[in-house]
């Protein structure tokens, strides 16, 4: 699957934010294995935690206050990768 976009996790080394980062992209991994191409996790410092598909900032903790509800960032990524797939229980 050449063309399946990567999900980019920026967090914050300062705030001790890589266990957070870690467990998101462990959840996003379980859910889109099939629909990503992988998960990269990428050190910052400064407060940021932002999660990207492919080039889309689709979370950003600064503009989107705090950190992504699991629930609502799968729908985020299913939006981009697999608009078409039903998450079930998520969805509901």
């Amino acid at each position: 699957m050449a063309s399946a976009s990567t999900v980019t996790i920026t967090y914050c080394t300062q705030c001790n934010w890589l266990l957070r980062a870690g467990w998101i992209a462990q959840e996003l991994l379980s859910t889109f294995g099939e629909e990503i191409g992988g998960v990269t996790l990428v050190p910052g410092t400064g407060g940021i935690f932002e999660i990207r598909v492919g080039e889309d900032l689709i979370w950003d903790r600064k503009r989107d206050g705090g950190f992504p509800d699991v629930k609502a960032l799968k729908q985020l990524v299913r939006d981009r990768t697999a608009p078409d797939r039903d998450l079930g229980h998520i969805d509901r």
